[in-house]
């Protein structure tokens, strides 16, 4: 009895030590993610972790979800149109997991800097191209304009905006033929002495400048227009991106440049009429003469654009007397020239 007392209580005893035993091994196996810690007594009594996801084991935390927020999807609005009713625009918003956003379009003047027409779509579906209803009465004046796009969906997540559909367009404005006529007689012509006349140059076969639709803008877009510090020294003529921008004039290419704060990219020609001009806000990448080089009125000089200071497509052209930025040279107001070159009118 002795003997089988002693045994039952070896086998206890190996029971009890080996139940022991394996509570320190199950603890650091990882079958439920709890990693001892540096300084921690062995066998001592730590609470279980919860169980780790992905590769969180391994020092790799997952990512958050992504945030949804409505994102365009499309924004078609024209480069240019004649002043009036505002010209159609479409838009597409999308969303995954999203029905619907709240949506609201916004035309700006980009001279005034205020809101034009505001139009409020309400609640639009996604994934769905939409046409812009404009109030019955909304009309545009001749100018440059930002169309803006504002979304928000059920959440309050606001508009994603990218580089490649911001929301916003540009559009450009242009008054009707007729109207332009008055400015004629309301520009005196200001040149100088030895150097011809608007109507002398137009009978020389002097060439219109843009080569496409377009208008001369209102006030701020003048010669003598303030600026801040300085007063504008040419005639801005509004035109839609990427419209040839032409000599007027025979003559040789002065330089080209570019100017980030100012002129964006530029050119300059001397003429044997006593004239230098200056074309500047042309499109990037379309400057198409070289300093020294010889050009025929009509040839192309580059594409209108928007680079350097400027917040829509243009051309910004100057005209000097007695040297373009010498010490003897001054501009004059090329409008009266323009005017006279501009066969086919102002947004025709």
């Amino acid at each position: 009895m002795g003997y089988r007392r002693n045994a039952a209580a070896a086998t206890l005893a190996s029971i009890v030590l080996a139940c022991g035993a394996g509570a320190p091994a199950l603890a650091s196996s990882g079958g439920n993610g709890a990693l001892p810690q540096s300084g921690t007594a062995t066998g001592a009594t730590r609470a279980p972790s919860l169980p780790l996801s992905g590769g969180s084991e391994y020092g790799v935390v997952a990512a958050p979800a992504a945030v949804q927020r409505p994102l365009v999807g499309a924004l078609s609005v024209p480069a240019s149109a004649i002043a009036g009713r505002p010209p159609p625009v479409r838009l597409r918003v999308d969303e995954p997991g999203a029905a619907a956003v709240l949506v609201r379009v916004t035309i700006t003047n980009l001279s005034t800097r205020k809101p034009a027409i505001i139009v409020s779509m309400g609640w639009v579906r996604t994934g769905r191209t939409l046409a812009v209803r404009w109030p019955a009465r909304a009309r545009l004046a001749a100018g440059s304009y930002h169309v803006s796009l504002v979304a928000q969906d059920s959440h309050g997540g606001t508009l994603l905006r990218r580089a490649h559909s911001s929301g916003v367009a540009t559009l450009v404005v242009l008054a009707p033929a007729a109207e332009q006529s008055p400015l004629a007689a309301a520009t005196p012509v200001v040149s100088g002495a030895g150097v011809p006349t608007p109507a002398q140059l137009a009978a020389a076969g002097a060439v219109f400048p843009v080569a496409g639709t377009h208008n001369f803008g209102g006030p701020e877009n003048r010669f003598g227009a303030p600026r801040g510090g300085y007063t504008h020294q040419g005639q801005d003529v509004l035109t839609s991106e990427g419209t040839p921008v032409v000599a007027p004039l025979a003559g040789v290419v002065i330089t080209v440049g570019y100017q980030a704060g100012g002129a964006g990219y530029y050119a300059a020609e001397h003429t044997g009429t006593g004239f230098d001009f200056f074309f500047a806000h042309c499109m990037t990448g379309s400057l198409a003469v070289a300093t020294g080089q010889a050009v025929t009125a009509g040839q192309a000089l580059c594409r209108a654009g928007q680079t350097g200071s400027a917040t829509a497509p243009h051309l910004h052209f100057e005209m000097w007397v007695a040297g373009w930025r010498t010490s003897s040279g001054y501009p004059i107001d090329p409008l009266p020239y323009l005017l006279a070159w501009d066969h086919t009118g102002a947004g025709g």
